[in-house]
């Protein structure tokens, strides 16, 4: 049976500060599917993280997204998370005077247009910190203040379960956590998709691939999808790095 397509991103070229970045960048993803893009320092893969969910700073100069048939590339920021559409940080950044709960309903709040109540809230929410082995407290404290790289990370996929957006965009998840934290970030990811949702990962390395295996590879090199491939090609790129890939591109 066909697939449904859930994002579709049409010959994007996207500048910021004066400077194109993304050159031409098609990308289909599916319902279901898990995608990994790759590419060395500078290669535009935060550049296309900002453009899919609308930051201001990454301007769209030609083509488009769309999202469920439905072009989106002129909606704001929160347009397009109500559309489904969600993003984790490499660096989360800490938000004093808000806790993890009370940032986590108003986001569902904002999502579904539902009041959310509280006691399943928390029984949800206490289930899936369990999974991730987080502690439960941490519910309570303001969002990522005092919390380890670890810590934010968990904190960032614990959003993503609670939201359950339809297409999940994970930036460098795995940078900075032990064999342990990966195990249980790829855990809760699991879940997360026996829900037929679909995941963008952005990473350099093997940590989180170890345990999560892509429908699909793409190498982005100079603001350009130059190779696509399945998991046996980031396995390649992981023992000999980018350098074929430049050498195509400059050729």
């Amino acid at each position: 049976m066909k697939k449904k397509e859930l994002l579709n991103i049409k010959n994007l070229h996207v500048a910021t500060e004066n400077k194109e970045i993304l050159k031409g960048l098609d990308l289909i993803v599916n319902q279901g599917e898990i995608h990994v893009i790759m590419g060395p320092n500078g290669a535009g893969k935060s550049t296309l993280m900002n453009a899919i969910m609308g930051h201001p700073k990454y301007e769209v100069t030609k083509g488009g997204i769309f999202f469920e048939g439905e072009e989106i590339t002129g909606l704001k920021t929160d347009e397009r998370a109500r559309k489904g559409i969600f993003l984790s940080f490499q660096t989360p950044e800490e938000v004093p005077g808000i806790t993890v709960e009370g940032m986590l309903k108003s986001a569902r709040f904002a999502a579904t247009g539902k009041p959310v109540r509280t006691l399943p809230f928390r029984k949800e929410m206490k289930e899936k910190m369990e999974l991730l082995h987080f502690d439960e407290d941490y519910a309570q404290r303001y969002l990522n203040v005092g919390f380890s790289g670890g810590e934010k990370k968990k904190s960032e996929i614990l959003q993503m379960t609670m939201l359950a957006p339809k297409l999940a965009i994970l930036d460098e998840i795995d940078s900075g956590l032990d064999v342990d934290a990966v195990r249980d970030v790829a855990d809760s990811i699991h879940g997360f998709l026996e829900e037929e949702k679909s995941l963008l990962i952005i990473t350099h390395n093997s940590k989180l691939l170890d345990y999560i295996k892509p429908d699909l590879v793409h190498i982005l090199m100079d603001g350009r999808i130059v190779k696509t491939g399945d998991a046996s090609l980031a396995e390649d790129v992981i023992n000999n790095g980018f350098t074929e890939y430049k050498e195509a591109v400059n050729s």
